[in-house]
């Protein structure tokens, strides 16, 4: 283990330069043929939950390549440079490519397990509610998966609806919204690379725990606490669950276990080509 001290690597190497190459070009197209909230790109490729009917098994890798913003691609894309470009001129291209996959791939695994059993609790709520429908059995369903925080006037509809259980169009209106709530969390998209991007964070954390990352570019900090500081933050916000949240931190935290297993598997079965 040793500080990483930059020789005559090269600036972007072969595998980050195609793969910086091929996310552009990916997340133009996506801009280019989507429509409003209407993305068939994204429910063709992105990652989707296994009792999604948009589910493909394709979707693992194709994930990898898609983002949902300007600032999602460019905050990933900069990583994947900065962190992975060491990692290729030390490995090589074939290695990196490697480990660049099963970084995303465990992400992704990880991440879909959790969804599962996610999406089971939300099913089992869901058929509960249709079992049994009335202003109630609604106003639990709302409490448990906080639909205020997720469509504007759903607690107007069941303000209304409690005022008047007898309103058959609130009870429509609200069955409604169930149902969209439902299409919406089965059909929700998972896209980006940040989970293999995570595992070369990982990575270069073991390999050079010493080095100096620079936060917002003037904060010194070395790779080994920037590391396990980002880990401790994912895990915190994993575990909170916070309705709203959009980001898979369960998918980062995956990405960087794999990461880390991976590069302790090769460092300890092949000492010569590690720091």
């Amino acid at each position: 283990m040793r500080e990483f001290r930059p020789g005559s690597f090269q600036i972007l190497p072969s595998i980050i330069k195609n793969l910086l190459i091929i996310n552009v070009l990916v997340f133009i197209a996506q801009q280019t043929f989507s429509h409003g909230d209407s993305s068939p790109l994204e429910d063709l490729f992105a990652l989707h939950t296994w009792q999604s009917p948009l589910f493909k098994p394709w979707q693992f890798v194709t994930h990898l390549f898609m983002h949902g913003s300007i600032a999602h691609i460019f905050s990933n894309m900069f990583a994947l440079w900065m962190f992975g470009s060491i990692l290729e001129n030390v490995w090589g291209p074939r290695r990196f490519l490697i480990f660049y996959f099963v970084c995303g791939l465990g992400a992704a695994f990880a991440h879909m397990i959790v969804l599962y059993f996610e999406t089971n609790s939300l099913l089992n709520n869901y058929y509960a509610l249709k079992e049994h429908f009335n202003v109630e059995s609604f106003a639990g369903f709302y409490t448990k998966e906080k639909l205020g925080n997720v469509y504007h006037g759903a607690s107007d509809l069941l303000q209304q609806w409690q005022l008047n259980p007898n309103d058959s169009n609130a009870a429509q209106q609200a069955m409604s919204l169930s149902n969209q709530f439902i299409k919406d969390r089965l059909n929700e998209p998972t896209l980006g690379a940040s989970g293999a991007i995570f595992g070369c964070l990982a990575a270069f954390g073991y390999l050079y725990p010493n080095t100096l990352i620079y936060l917002y570019f003037f904060l010194p900090l070395k790779a080994k606490w920037f590391v396990l500081i980002y880990a401790g933050f994912e895990l915190t916000m994993a575990l909170q669950n916070s309705a709203g949240d959009n980001v898979a931190h369960v998918a980062h935290l995956g990405g960087a276990i794999f990461g880390l297993a991976l590069v302790y598997f090769w460092n300890k079965n092949n000492r010569k080509t590690f720091y």
